[in-house]
């Protein structure tokens, strides 16, 4: 008879924490909150009067522009310097 290992338990991942509770700070969320209100803006000039108007031909794509191409990737990749970080590469 052939003699049956047992295998080990397989052990419990690590928890490991939110990316975004480490990296995002109350700037990311006031500047992710401000694109949500400027896209809100830009859809509303959009839907005022009729479809060949001056505010959904012209005013509303440079207001979603700006949401979604400045203000969203701000909001994303945008992170403060630490006090730490600039003594380092002052060093």
């Amino acid at each position: 008879m052939t003699k049956v290992k047992k295998r080990a338990s397989v052990k419990s991942a690590k928890k490991l924490p939110s990316p975004f509770s480490i990296y995002w700070e109350k700037n990311n969320y006031i500047l992710l909150i401000v694109g949500i209100i400027v896209t809100i803006i830009g859809y509303y000039l959009m839907s005022i009067g009729p479809w060949n108007s001056n505010e959904s031909l012209v005013y509303s794509p440079i207001v979603l522009f700006i949401a979604y191409v400045i203000i969203f990737p701000l909001a994303i990749v945008y992170r403060k310097k630490k006090q730490q970080d600039t003594e380092v590469s002052n060093q």
